[in-house]
């Protein structure tokens, strides 16, 4: 079925909530689950506590789990420890493990514990391997469930061995070979298994040439790499190249959802992802790093405005453009930012030269400085009836620009070569950054033109 739009969703609940109401449970499953998994979820995210045990009663472990995989991952972990214990401890362990460990990871400890020991014996030690690998790592996001057959099989035996463990795989696209060692030896796709001739040896039609990442690879790099390769999915490997598990492409989705609110959030000043019910508390001790730094950083502006004080006693009006020309250093330097650390993360300042990237970043400012410079000069000097004033003014809106347009090319692309994260060199810190910078640069000239501007 295709996945409805917010009205049709709304039109179905309502058919689906009478049924509920009036405890028609073989009704309610009909139309519950005849829709999408992610249907169900939007719909079930909707929904009041009361209605949401009601729909806990009338769907099994194997089926919540379904809707819970769709649930958006801010909320799923104030569903499941709403949940009575036994029943979300059913879904977590007939869950695909990766997405269980990912629900895990936002709980508390103590109620990860309580989960674990409910579960069975093998379930939960296939979780527990998962969750003490390092958070956003590839074993962080890897899943267990996957088709691995031995170098020495036939074709035959192969396809026989993958039709048993098919069912319990999360994807079949790839099959990947080890050797008698459990060390990845290949890897072939279910159209060449299928097409191969029964009799022949995996060793003779398996791939040798297997693009693998390391268990402790990062998640930001590997999405790039499964990008780069067009993979649907990309085998986990350690130090002596055992297989261990398999990214999917739908993990990666998640991982780039997920860099993406991080890069997010640092650009905006955040030092961590903000999520929808977090405390008031929460969200200020997330926000107030960057804004006590930013507070002093400011300070230091009043400063050096502090130090002009003569020149704004000689020439008042030169305080009315204080706010234009911060402002418009301000937004070109971001504009800038987010070119470089766009290109950064996407990995493509690997393939160019940084100095000519820096190049072009100072041939953009030079054209959009001179262009917005010459435009506030004959404004102000049209309106106010000051050419003085409009070149003071248009000089310094070119050189600012120009200067914040390289400043937001150069600060990510140096803390990127210091191995800081450059999402880090946020909006807010460019834009205080380049204040002090256009502060500077304005009175400075204003200084240096106070002869013409009095007389």
């Amino acid at each position: 079925m295709e996945h409805l739009n917010k009205q049709e969703r709304m039109e179905m609940w309502e058919t689906i909530q009478q049924a509920l109401i009036n405890e028609q449970i073989d009704q309610f499953r009909a139309e519950f689950i005849e829709l999408h998994p992610y249907d169900q979820a939007k719909i079930f995210e909707e929904q009041t506590e009361d209605i949401r045990f009601l729909i806990y009663s009338y769907l099994s472990p194997e089926e919540m789990g379904d809707v819970i995989e769709h649930v958006d991952r801010d909320s799923v972990a104030g569903f499941i420890t709403e949940m009575i214990p036994s029943f979300a401890t059913d879904i977590l362990q007939n869950m695909a493990t990766d997405d269980a460990v990912d629900i895990l990871n936002e709980l508390d400890k103590n109620k990860v514990a309580s989960f674990l020991t409910l579960m069975k014996k093998d379930a939960a030690e296939e979780i527990k391997e998962l969750l003490h690998y390092e958070e956003k790592t590839a074993g962080s996001i890897m899943t267990t469930e996957y088709v691995v057959i031995h170098l020495e099989m036939t074709v035959k035996q192969a396809m026989r061995h993958l039709r048993k463990e098919a069912p319990d795989a999360e994807t079949i696209y790839y099959i990947y070979v080890v050797d008698t060692e459990k060390k990845l030896a290949g890897v072939i796709s279910l159209r060449d298994l299928i097409i191969a001739e029964g009799d022949w040896l995996i060793q003779d039609v398996m791939n040798e040439r297997v693009v693998s990442v390391p268990v402790g690879g990062d998640q930001e790099d590997i999405a790039q790499m499964m990008r780069g390769y067009d993979f649907l999915a990309l085998p986990v490997v350690d130090f002596q190249n055992h297989l261990l598990g398999i990214i999917t492409v739908d993990d990666i989705m998640d991982v780039m959802e997920e860099e993406a609110s991080d890069d997010y959030s640092k650009l905006a000043g955040i030092s961590d992802v903000e999520k929808f019910g977090d405390t008031a508390w929460l969200s200020a001790k997330k926000r107030l790093p960057w804004l006590v730094i930013l507070l002093f950083l400011g300070m230091v502006t009043a400063n050096i405005i502090g130090q002009f004080e003569a020149t704004l006693d000689q020439v008042a009006i030169l305080s009315v453009f204080i706010p234009l020309i911060a402002g418009m250093a301000g937004n070109t330097g971001t504009q800038a930012l987010a070119v470089a650390v766009r290109s950064i993360s996407a990995g493509e300042m690997e393939k160019k030269k940084k100095w000519r990237v820096i190049g072009q970043e100072s041939l953009t400012g030079f054209i959009t400085g001179t262009v917005c410079g010459v435009t506030i000069m004959l404004l102000i000097a049209f309106w106010y009836q000051n050419a003085v004033l409009g070149i003071l003014v248009g000089i310094s809106i070119m050189a600012t620009l120009i200067v914040a347009t390289i400043a937001g090319t150069i600060v990510p692309l140096i803390m990127d070569r210091l191995h800081i994260d450059p999402a880090v060199a946020s909006g807010p810190f460019i834009t205080t950054l380049n204040d002090i910078i256009s502060i500077l640069i304005y009175f400075s000239l204003a200084t240096a033109f106070m002869n013409l501007l009095v007389g």
